[in-house]
């Protein structure tokens, strides 16, 4: 049985791609210090750092939610059997990975799935959008409607900003963007719209400028998937710490730290894409900062 958490009317479940060691904390982290990790133990469990090689556990992952007859996944990993060259990419290079198959535990085939939310167009977070069939990429989700930020989309087509910014992301808009554009399958959103009522989107510019959190609030009870606002636990302790795949240095921070006193306001569970087990949790007030609790899964 698959671990589940709920918001009120909501069950969430972690399908999980891949969870590996990934980078170097002062590779990911340009301003890391060693002293977070003396400051906060948490930190170094080895399930956010690997004591074999010292890099951050990295977790790759959807989140599903059922709401209703409703199925929805949020972010969809990396993909099977993509060409990914670049240096920073070699993780997600030409992957054979059972992802599916962990759908199928949860009781979900590709056909059953309603909605795609991709909360940033990122390589880590569009792979299974698609899949390759007879040489093709065609969408992996065929009844589902694709929900793509409207600005985030402009940024790697029409604008170009988030192109320039990551221009080894062209590839990945290739291959697991518009083939469901094509297909007809997208649904564009700005921020604050809503679905299926329990369901906002937030405005989280930084790490992308068209990035989306993605608020689901039902019974009194609020959940936050974060997208990249929040790349590892350490984030929550030290939320000036930015990633060196971010956009805007200066913003990043900003978004990062009204979430966190969102979230600490509102008790809401907040679902990162990249945390090690147990891969969600809260961010509690601790003095003029944070800190983290790990959620609890239930079967």
């Amino acid at each position: 049985m698959v671990d589940t958490v709920r918001i009120g009317d909501v069950s969430v479940a972690r399908i999980e791609e891949m969870l590996t060691p990934g980078f170097d904390p002062a590779f990911l982290f340009p301003d890391f210090s060693p002293a977070l990790l003396e400051r906060f133990p948490i930190l170094s469990s080895p399930n956010f750092l690997d004591p074999a090689s010292g890099r951050l556990m990295s977790s790759m992952h959807s989140w599903l939610l059922k709401i209703g007859k409703d199925v929805i996944l949020i972010d969809t990993g990396c993909g099977n059997h993509k060409h990914r060259a670049p240096a920073a990419f070699k993780r997600f290079h030409m992957l054979d990975l059972p992802f599916l198959d962990r759908l199928a535990e949860a009781g979900v085939a590709p056909e059953d799935v309603t909605y795609v939310i991709n909360t940033h167009l990122h390589v880590d977070h569009v792979g299974w959008n698609t899949m390759l069939v007879d040489g093709q990429w065609v969408p992996t989700f065929p009844r589902a409607r694709y929900i793509f930020g409207a600005k985030e989309f402009a940024n790697w087509t029409t604008d170009g900003r988030s192109l320039r910014a990551q221009p080894e992301g062209g590839p990945v808009i290739v291959d697991s963007v518009m083939p469901v554009v094509d297909a007809g399958l997208v649904d564009f959103v700005e921020a604050g719209d809503r679905l299926l009522d329990v369901i906002s989107f937030v405005a989280a510019p930084g790490h992308t400028d068209g990035q989306l959190n993605i608020r689901v609030e039902s019974k009194g009870e609020t959940g936050v998937f974060t997208a990249d606002v929040l790349h590892q636990p350490m984030q929550i302790v030290c939320p000036t710490l930015n990633s060196r795949f971010c956009e805007d240095n200066e913003r990043a921070p900003l978004t990062r730290r009204k979430l966190l006193d969102f979230a600490a306001e509102s008790d809401a569970i907040l679902f990162p894409q990249h945390f090690g087990a147990p891969h969600a949790g809260y961010a509690r007030r601790e003095g003029s900062g944070f800190a983290f609790e790990p959620v609890v899964w239930k079967n």
